[in-house]
């Protein structure tokens, strides 16, 4: 090979390789490939034909030197012609002329022109030694440079084709996998809020569907407060799938899960090197929904220094990475939740007051289930049938079940419930429920016992109930804090501090002392 044609192959290989930038665009791309080619090399006429998903039809998709006719014409069968026979054998081929080769069908009509004067090589596009393709060319270098030298080359430029190639079916991939997980997703969704309003037909629940119709078609910010295990999650993402931003992404932030040092990083992202451990750029949560929505779950819990970057993000809409100097600019919508009374947050200092304000401009109470027990029967019947599907059982409860869950006051909201179906779903021996499958604690609604101490200086009704909760879980959970904290949706850190801001310490030990005293007599 001589030195010139090897610096023409290096200049058309490096000219080539420019077009990375541009490959999901895979026709466009190829057709920049053949133009490529035809510029440095003289060549002609070029075309690439690849293999339809749908039909299996070889189909010329990017050409040089064809008009859009002439490449519409271009399709074959496997093993049809001299470009179904490169496809089916996965071998170069070479025609030194045209008008004397019988496999050439000239399908396109290109060359009628000048059939008896041109040569034709094709060789395979292979994808992990399987054919998806073929390139053809009119003859490269001229008759003064052997076939050889241009089968070497194309077949250079067939596996970086190849690499466009299974990249955009790699990416096509992805995307259908997307659009099944999205579709997926939205009928799960849509399935949960029909759910959510069916089995809703008391008056609380009737006004919690009216606020979110109105509110979901808005931009503005949304407080979602409640209880644990009321359903704020499920009422951040019915807003977010009735908004105009359903196509979009909805990402969600629990402000309690990490530590402080983290969920700055987590909500606005950082740079490589920000800090020890930064080994890699990362995208915030704000920048990943960008023109969608972010749900901030136990705003409450957010430390202060965070609390002036996220006020400043809902003034300015802009923000910038840790480590960066950029600012940074992004459209989502917030909505924001809490089972902790942010007034008094803020009257403590733990919460700074603008971004209350900020936050609460559209607030939203979840009634907790005791507020709602015209919902009990529809929901224990709703949580039946999801059950009866899962573990194969179809049972219902007695009317002495009913009547001591209907007198129970759920601390844990529907998902208490949710879970004690779920274990008598597991449990049951027969169809009929009585009330001797239900848990103890059903049972034990009596004041007075050993942890139904007063509260000292109460200043909300929420506080009260709050801290009936945490105390009610401690009871069921033999009075260990990290298991009572799961049951009731909390982190073992936001347990904490409710055992410190209602001074249960005390209470937990001794009925712990209590606890192990009765060990100690039973044995």
């Amino acid at each position: 090979m001589s030195e010139n044609i090897f610096e023409l192959e290096l200049t058309t290989l490096y000219a080539i390789s420019q077009k990375i930038g541009q490959a999901l665009q895979l026709e466009q791309t190829l057709t920049g490939i053949l133009g490529i080619l035809s510029k440095n090399l003289s060549m002609e006429r070029g075309t690439v034909t690849l293999k339809e998903k749908g039909t299996g039809m070889l189909k010329i998709i990017a050409s040089h030197g064809l008009d859009p006719c002439e490449q519409k014409r271009g399709v074959y069968h496997p093993g049809e012609g001299i470009t179904g026979a490169i496809f089916e054998t996965a071998q170069p081929f070479a025609v030194p002329d045209i008008g004397k080769e019988p496999l050439f069908l000239n399908r396109t009509q290109a060359r009628s022109l000048t059939k008896n004067s041109l040569a034709f090589i094709g060789v395979p596009i292979l994808l992990n030694t399987e054919p998806v393709g073929v390139l053809s060319v009119d003859r490269l270098f001229g008759p003064e440079v052997a076939f050889k030298e241009d089968i070497r080359f194309l077949t250079i430029v067939a596996a970086l084709m190849a690499q466009f190639v299974q990249l955009n079916q790699h990416v096509a991939q992805r995307e259908e996998h997307l659009l099944t997980e999205n579709r997926s997703l939205r009928a799960e969704v849509s399935a949960k809020y029909n759910h959510f309003f069916a089995v809703g037909v008391s008056p609380a629940m009737q006004t919690l569907n009216k606020l979110i119709q109105k509110v979901a078609p808005s931009r503005a910010s949304v407080l979602l407060l409640g209880e644990s295990g009321t359903g704020k999650t499920l009422t951040a993402r019915i807003i977010h799938e009735l908004s105009e931003r359903r196509r979009n992404p909805f990402a969600k932030v629990n402000c309690a899960a990490l530590p402080d040092n983290l969920i700055e990083s987590e909500l606005f992202g950082h740079e490589r090197g920000a800090f020890t451990g930064a080994t890699q750029l990362k995208i915030g949560r704000l920048e990943e929904a960008h023109s969608g929505t972010v749900f901030l779950d136990e705003i409450g819990e957010l430390p202060l220094a965070v609390q002036a970057k996220l006020l400043r993000f809902l003034q300015e809409r802009e923000f910038e990475r840790l480590g960066s100097t950029q600012t940074r600019k992004v459209d989502v919508r917030i909505i924001a939740a809490t089972n902790v009374d942010l007034n008094q947050a803020v009257e403590e200092g733990r919460f700074r007051s603008d971004l209350f304000y900020r936050l609460n401009v559209f607030p939203i109470s979840i009634p907790p289930l005791r507020q709602r027990k015209a919902d009990l029967p529809l929901l224990v019947e709703y949580f039946i049938t999801k059950n009866a599907r899962e573990y194969g059982r179809n049972f219902y409860f007695s009317s002495e079940c009913m009547e001591i869950m209907s007198a129970y006051h759920w601390p844990g909201n529907v998902r208490e419930l949710e879970n004690l179906v779920e274990r008598v779903a597991i449990m049951a021996d027969s169809s009929q429920i009585d009330t001797k499958m239900l848990p103890e604690y059903l049972f034990n609604r009596k004041s007075g016992s050993s942890y139904d101490a007063p509260l000292e200086a109460a200043t909300s009704r929420l506080e009260m109930m709050e801290r009936e909760t945490v105390l009610e879980a401690l009871a069921r959970n033999g009075w260990v804090q990290q298991k009572a904290a799961r049951e009731i949706g909390l982190t073992l850190r936001q347990m904490g501090y409710r055992v410190k801001k209602f001074k249960l310490a005390r209470i937990i030990r001794e009925n712990k002392q209590r606890n192990l005293q009765y060990r100690s007599l039973s044995n």
